[in-house]
């Protein structure tokens, strides 16, 4: 028969051939996305923990406005009657 050495033909070795090379290209492929997604995730981490950080910086600068208002609404007017309080004594 033509073609067949050793009990393989052109045909079934083309076809292992094409196999494999596919089989190759899947498994490249795989390895890459993997990656791909790796990478993406420590970057979402990365951004994750700056946010956080920036969330707890939000409260702290928040609080930090709070007592600012407290103090010029609440203790500035207090002081200012003291202060009258004492002029009238004076």
């Amino acid at each position: 028969m033509k073609g067949r050495e050793n009990g393989i033909g052109i045909g079934t070795f083309s076809i292992i051939v094409i196999s494999v090379v596919i089989a190759l290209i899947l498994a490249l492929l795989k390895v890459y996305l993997s990656n791909r997604i790796y990478y993406e995730s420590k970057a979402i981490n990365r951004l994750q923990k700056e946010v956080d950080s920036l969330q707890a910086e939000r409260k702290i600068l928040r609080a930090k406005i709070e007592r600012l208002r407290f103090k010029k609404e609440i203790l500035d007017p207090i002081r200012v009657e003291k202060e009258e309080e004492e002029n009238i004594t004076l």
